[in-house]
């Protein structure tokens, strides 16, 4: 049974959940890896743990006892609508009762953005995928995922959901196309915003990149506040992601600045059963689930982001 939740604050976390494929092929993309004969040996068991990792993931990000489920989410990884029916009507999640919308990218691999939400507080009007169109030498890559509804307090909420080309090649070869998906965030937002100058908007995802670099300070100029520049977690993690030692961000949530005075907080969820102690460098490092093609039965080598807003102020 559903309790109510709680009316004032409104709980949104972003989440990398790695490679959160079925073990059917999608015909067109390349998703062999994660089949049972393929080098990830992706088998039903491991599926079905995955789903029960994931589910376990959000749940712990609710914020209080009495709230005890996040009000959104926003997903990457994410293969198909079957994975995510899975997820919302089938895992340890079916008793949150979420919906869910995503999209359907020309992505090579076939990963997708979805955004699932408790329709208790969250009533959805409308949503589409806006295509990131390509430059020289760019793969296809995730679409924009834009969703529009009336969350608590009856405030008008527009949430885009995006997951921004890899690092594969280089970080020179790909800046470009990062930059391309950037220059179309920041179009989908202007347009967001000459419909209504006072939107409540807000953007998260995997942008593939650091706080400081080019494309990500392209975002402020279009009025976008990145709340999560400065979120910590409460055991040592100084970021979402950890790379040799050295941690870092590259899952955001940015805000408009009309949403901007109804944000709480923001940090990470750097739970025990999220972690494992890092034996090289020291410290935490994320419970991931693969190392290379190794199976570690873990949850996500990213760590999911949580910001809190007073909606309806």
């Amino acid at each position: 049974m559903i309790i109510t939740l709680l009316a004032s604050l409104f709980v949104f976390v972003q989440l990398n959940c790695e490679n959160l494929f079925d073990c059917s092929h999608d015909k067109g993309k390349n998703d062999t890896e994660f089949l049972p004969d393929g080098s990830y040996r992706w088998t039903r068991t491991r599926y079905w743990q995955k789903l029960n990792r994931t589910a376990q993931t959000l749940l712990s990000c609710a914020h209080t006892e009495e709230q005890f489920i996040p009000d959104m989410a926003l997903l990457c990884e994410v293969e198909n609508d079957t994975v995510m029916r899975d997820l919302t009507r089938r895992s340890l999640l079916r008793g949150a009762h979420y919906e869910y919308v995503m999209t359907d990218s020309p992505d090579e691999r076939g990963i997708d953005v979805a955004l699932v939400y408790s329709p208790l507080s969250f009533k959805l009007l409308s949503h589409h995928a806006i295509r990131i169109p390509t430059v020289s030498g760019m793969r296809p890559t995730r679409d924009i995922l834009y969703v529009k509804g009336v969350a608590t307090g009856g405030d008008t909420l527009h949430v885009v959901g995006v997951h921004f080309p890899s690092k594969r090649g280089g970080e020179q070869h790909s800046q470009p196309f990062r930059e391309q998906a950037a220059r179309q965030l920041c179009m989908t937002v202007d347009s967001i915003c000459a419909a209504s100058p006072d939107a409540r908007i807000i953007v998260a995802g995997d942008f593939n990149m650091y706080c400081g670099e080019k494309a990500m300070k392209t975002l402020a100029t279009h009025g976008l506040t990145d709340v999560s520049a400065k979120a910590r977690g409460s055991r040592g993690a100084k970021g979402t992601y950890r790379y040799h030692g050295r941690w870092g961000s590259l899952d955001h949530v940015l805000v408009s600045t009309a949403l901007l005075p109804c944000h709480d907080s923001c940090y990470i969820n750097d739970a025990p059963f999220l972690t494992i102690d890092d034996e090289k460098y020291g410290g935490i490092q994320p419970r991931r689930n693969y190392m290379g093609p190794a199976y570690k039965n873990g949850f996500s080598d990213h760590l999911p982001l949580i910001a809190t807003f007073k909606m309806g102020d």
